[in-house]
């Protein structure tokens, strides 16, 4: 009996302590974020892109950006650009722009898409696992390739 109670003293002090081991889902975030950053890509929270007009596209709180950074482009005309995807089709915001080549490749977990000055990258939700992390960081290489080339 009295060792019955010394566990249950014990599992009562180490029961807030659980709240700090991460779930399965934040470990599998953290896998994810370190193949892109291990395959040269960086991450960060970021709003999707959206068009000006008043009401237009939605923001979505949880939505994460792989970007891969690019070399300025001097001398040259200035980067800037978004692409959204809706129901499997790409559609180019603000200014008409084609769609480049690379976004048509990406996987449907793929929300949106952007280039500036300084990144070329896509907006997500980590619906993925580590094998698509590796074909987003191969198909925005292709595509900061064909920017800065």
């Amino acid at each position: 009996m009295t060792y019955l109670i010394i566990a249950f003293v014990i599992a009562v002090a180490l029961a807030p302590l659980s709240h700090f081991m991460p779930s399965k889902q934040q470990r599998k975030q953290a896998r994810l974020r370190e193949a892109a950053a291990v395959q040269g890509l960086f991450v960060e929270f970021r709003d999707l892109p959206r068009n000006s007009a008043p009401g237009a596209g939605a923001v979505r709180a949880d939505t994460l950006y792989y970007g891969l950074r690019l070399r300025p482009s001097r001398g040259r005309e200035r980067r800037r650009g978004a692409w959204l995807q809706e129901e499997g089709q790409w559609r180019p915001l603000g200014e008409t722009r084609t769609v480049p080549e690379e976004l048509l490749a990406m996987p449907e977990t793929v929300l949106a898409a952007s280039v500036d000055e300084g990144s070329c990258g896509i907006y997500w939700r980590e619906a993925g696992d580590l094998s698509t992390v590796a074909e987003l960081r191969r198909l925005l290489g292709d595509w900061g390739q064909q920017l800065t080339g």
